[in-house]
């Protein structure tokens, strides 16, 4: 039987070889990642997951994708590539919790310029390990080598999640009412999110990425690869206990596009910039950059990953839990009426 080989299509760069090395080398990290739902294995068409809906009783499904973007940057020039797939997993299953959804599956996407199994594989040993602590399984994905697109050294990473929430768990936030509190939990650094500007900031290059920073504690680069912190354990032992209103994922578009996004219409969120307090790595960028203050709200986390709107008398109980998760949660804020938006003060 003859295998799968092509001269010609390697000697336009793209090894298929290659490919089957980097499958071969991945295996053991996707296997990390394996729940009961998953059926069969890497390799078929498609990746199959079969349902369990015990104790559901009108199963929904809630889905969510995004990338790494940018970010990648500082991948490349550091050479270190097993913990940005934390962060791929992480902007797809923090957006699927706040639907109040438990994630199942999750499927990569990597483009390469040129497939490199050993790094392939450190790329997703690092979607797997995201998959671990978000309690999903990655039972599919796709590696296309790219020649001619992107260069030889660069590659981008991208996701897709599926979760599933019972219908009549889907957060609501038509009870959010004036006197609400907003708890934060403290997010791991930049995150995913503008990274673009940090680029700009920072003109960053690898010298710029090898320089330690005293306020920091660590280099550049090190603090900037922290990967994104991943919130759906922490968050389903919360939603068993707590009825939360509404959550928000603070990305791209920090405080001002995120916030609203979980308040209905005729109610804003008023927020302490002293209870942020935040993250030195912010404060440096700002400094640096000469940054105002609002585009800063307006861009960053801010050392905010997560807000959740809770009645004022679940306020200290939420804190409480999610302390005990092994979070650090605090009330930053509370709703008020007024036209939908975020009041800094």
């Amino acid at each position: 039987m003859e295998k799968s080989y092509s001269d010609s299509y390697k000697a336009a760069g793209v090894d298929v070889t290659a490919g089957y090395k980097a499958v071969e080398l991945m295996k053991a990290h996707v296997a990390r990642t394996m729940t009961s739902g998953v059926l069969g294995g890497l390799g078929g068409f498609g990746g199959l997951f079969e349902l369990d809906i015990t104790g559901i009783e009108k199963p929904v499904l809630v889905s969510g994708t995004d990338g790494v973007g940018t970010k990648l940057k500082a991948a490349f020039l550091m050479d270190k590539h097993d913990t940005v797939g934390i962060d791929c997993v992480a902007m797809c299953v923090n957006d699927i919790i706040c639907c109040g959804a438990k994630p199942l599956l999750f499927l990569d996407y990597i483009a390469v310029g040129k497939n490199y199994p050993e790094k392939v594989a450190q790329i997703v040993s690092g979607v797997a390990e995201g998959c671990v602590q978000a309690g999903c399984a990655l039972c599919g994905g796709e590696t296309a080598e790219m020649p001619g697109f992107y260069p030889e050294d660069e590659y981008d990473l991208a996701g897709f999640s599926v979760g599933v929430v019972d219908k009549s768990k889907i957060l609501d936030n038509s009870s959010i009412k004036a006197g609400d509190a907003i708890v934060a939990i403290r997010s791991s650094g930049v995150h995913s999110n503008g990274f673009s500007l940090v680029r700009k900031v920072f003109d960053m290059d690898k010298a710029a990425l090898e320089t330690y920073y005293e306020e920091l504690g660590m280099s550049l680069g090190e603090c900037l690869l922290t990967p994104t912190k991943i919130y759906v354990k922490p968050m389903l032992a919360l939603l068993e206990q707590i009825k939360v209103k509404a959550i928000s994922h603070i990305t791209g578009g920090g405080f001002f596009e995120n916030i609203p996004r979980s308040l209905p219409e005729g109610k804003k969120a008023v927020i302490s910039k002293k209870s942020v307090n935040p993250l030195p790595i912010f404060e440096l960028i700002q400094k640096k950059g000469g940054i105002p203050e609002r585009d800063m709200y307006n861009t960053f986390n801010m050392g905010v990953g997560m807000c959740l709107v809770v009645d004022q008398q679940d306020a200290q109980k939420t804190v409480e839990i999610l302390t005990d998760c092994g979070e650090q949660a605090k009330v930053i804020g509370f709703v008020d009426d007024g036209e939908k938006g975020v009041e800094l003060c």
